[in-house]
């Protein structure tokens, strides 16, 4: 079976809906996740750059502002006699919504002149970025020589060059000699022309992010610069309202609208402004359940979990276009609803999305109980969808402490906290803008607190904590995990209990020294480089960072943000979506980078450490 392929160690450059990744000299191979992909389809896989006769050896390769890059290479011994490298390439890369521009230039510092043989070498396989991501392989697809056009993308080349076909490769040509001191240009610019066709939305200028204040100090101010810029490669806009703007979810895979990723992203920042929330809440309400459909999931008033252009296949996984399988989104968007009207929403955009609002409400205290115990629970979806569907979504996140399966149906712990946390901020709302529900929310999220207090806590030789799940029996699913986390600051807890949750995570099974791991040390199934079950997640830590520090426990919120920020440097301050410390800080080989909430993890990290909140 194809293994998915590594992207830790490739140079991403992206600006959503692009995105291309090469090796450290910049070059476009076409194996892996090599390529230039737009609107989940990988537009270019080659693009690479030989000077025949010699060879070029990489000497750097460095992100270079929001949406580029920057590769060197040199040419040992072009100048006979001579060891120091005297002929460089030098590629600048450039990425918009809709283009990739390389730039290169040939320079020959040495005194002889030297003459090469240029070949510029370009393909397209067409595919579609789950099959990519599946670590499948797609055979080239033709394309018009005399004009470089292949579907859905235009390369032009300046100056022009001679075209040669090369088993469906085109492969490009120039003479060019250089005297002392003399230099050649290139310019290679690929445009795509994507149908918007489904869902395509296109790139979406920043909001102008609004500090709170000035970053700690200058290691902070590093990670903020990186993580907001990469933020900003991210937004896209709603093609329904391209005024209404959200975070993509993440780069290469998950170039779209995500309910519970762009909501978390948005909620993260929300020091920071409230016009991404805004966006995001308004791109998710155009697109909330209005029937049922047992294909798509879809329920009246549930936020969906992703939209794409079309359907996704994959091994194991196949989603119709808009898929509505998450039992935490809808629950995520009433508390971002409300929290973004305490930062300062303005009023008649929160006034216009109260009829979502009462929906989402109406699905989260109806079918998110199926079983109507008065907990939120999932089946899991049926052949092709989604087996878990909160955010730990990979099929075995769910263990025992003996490492055995949690069977479904499942109601997880930090679900019923979002699920409080909105029935309490749809019951403010209610009652600021005059519209019934008030007093049934707060007393729903009253039982439900009870409801949690009585079937979840449990006990280890360290001490209480809240279990992870219910299983299908109701019963607690025992090992410490994260999932515990996301219950701080949603009102679930009483003083006492918080500090339990505090005291628990603050132990070395989870803390790491570098994050919270998803599940502890100390249970049967942990792996540091499970996805779900002992990685570390800096979104995760992030939300345990603010509400930790929303529970008054100050001084575990500032250690656990150190320690983001001391594995942001040792991923060059691109925060990853995930990652291996046991105890080193490891690159988790499938990882997306950079990654939505992980970026939104960062700004929260320093924002703690900078007494924004």
């Amino acid at each position: 079976m194809p293994a998915q392929p590594a992207l830790h160690d490739l140079v991403t450059v992206v600006r959503a809906p692009s995105v291309a990744l090469s090796g450290p000299d910049g070059q476009l191979r076409g194996h892996g996740a090599h390529g230039w992909f737009q609107h989940d389809r990988r537009l270019l896989s080659v693009l690479a750059i030989d000077l025949l006769g010699a060879e070029l050896t990489p000497v750097g390769g460095r992100l270079a502002g929001v949406s580029g890059a920057r590769f060197d290479a040199v040419v040992i011994g072009a100048q006979p006699g001579l060891a120091d490298p005297t002929v460089r390439l030098r590629r600048d890369r450039v990425l918009t919504g809709e283009q990739l521009t390389d730039r290169f230039e040939l320079s020959n510092s040495g005194l002889n002149p030297v003459e090469y043989q240029v070949e510029l070498r370009l393909a397209t396989d067409h595919a579609p970025v789950a099959l990519v991501k599946d670590g499948g392989v797609a055979d080239l697809v033709p394309g018009d020589l005399a004009t470089l056009t292949w579907p859905e993308v235009t390369v032009a080349v300046d100056p022009p060059a001679r075209t040669r076909d090369e088993f469906g490769v085109a492969v490009l040509t120039w003479p060019v000699r250089l005297a002392a001191n003399e230099s050649w240009q290139l310019t290679v610019t690929a445009r795509g022309h994507v149908e918007p066709a489904g869902f395509t939305p296109t790139a979406a200028p920043s909001p102008g992010w609004r500090l709170p204040g000035a970053p700690a100090d200058q290691q902070c101010a590093a990670v903020l610069d990186r993580n907001l810029a990469d933020l900003d490669a991210l937004l896209l806009a709603d093609p329904v309202r391209p005024a209404d703007r959200f975070a993509a979810a993440g780069s290469p895979w998950f170039l779209t609208l995500f309910g519970r990723d762009s909501l978390l992203t948005a909620w993260l920042l929300l020091p920071l402004g409230t016009e991404l929330a805004g966006g995001t809440l308004r791109a998710l309400a155009r697109r909330q359940g209005r029937t049922t459909d047992p294909h798509t999931e879809e329920q009246p008033g549930r936020i969906l979990h992703e939209v794409r252009r079309g359907e996704l296949r994959t091994s194991g996984l196949h989603l119709p276009p808009v898929y509505y399988g998450t039992i935490d989104a809808t629950a995520l968007w009433v508390r971002l609803l409300h929290d973004a009207w305490r930062a300062g929403l303005p009023e008649d955009e929160v006034r216009a999305l109260l009829p979502n609002l009462r929906a989402a409400m109406e699905w989260i205290t109806g079918p998110a109980d199926a079983d109507g115990d008065g907990l939120l629970e999932y089946g899991g979806s049926g052949e092709g969808g989604l087996a878990n569907q909160g955010w730990k979504d990979s099929g075995d996140s769910i263990r025992f402490a003996d490492g055995a399966f949690a069977k479904r149906p499942l109601a997880l712990c930090e679900v019923q906290g979002y699920a409080h946390a909105a029935a309490l901020g749809a019951a403010v709302l209610a009652r600021a803008f005059d519209e019934p529900g008030a007093e049934q929310w707060w007393s729903w999220a009253a039982a439900l607190r009870e409801r949690f207090r009585a079937r979840f806590w449990i006990s280890d030789e360290i001490g209480p904590y809240p279990a992870i799940a219910l299983d299908a029996d109701k019963t607690p699913v025992t090992g410490a995990s994260s999932n515990m986390a996301h219950l701080l600051g949603t009102g679930l807890l009483d003083t006492d209990e918080a500090a339990r949750v505090a005291h628990r995570l603050s132990q070395p099974d989870l803390d790491c020294g570098r994050g919270l791991r998803t599940l502890s040390a100390a249970s049967a199934a942990y792996n540091p480089y499970s996805y779900h079950c002992g990685t570390v997640w800096p979104h995760d830590t992030a939300v345990a960072i603010r509400g930790l520090a929303a529970e008054g426990h100050r001084q575990l919120a500032d250690d656990l943000a150190r320690g983001l920020l001391e594995a942001a440097h040792r991923f060059g301050n691109r925060l990853p979506e995930l990652y291996a410390a046991d105890p080193e800080v490891l690159a988790y080989p499938a990882a997306c980078r950079p990654q939505a909430w992980a970026a939104a993890a960062a700004v929260t990290a320093v924002g703690q450490l900078s007494d924004w909140w």
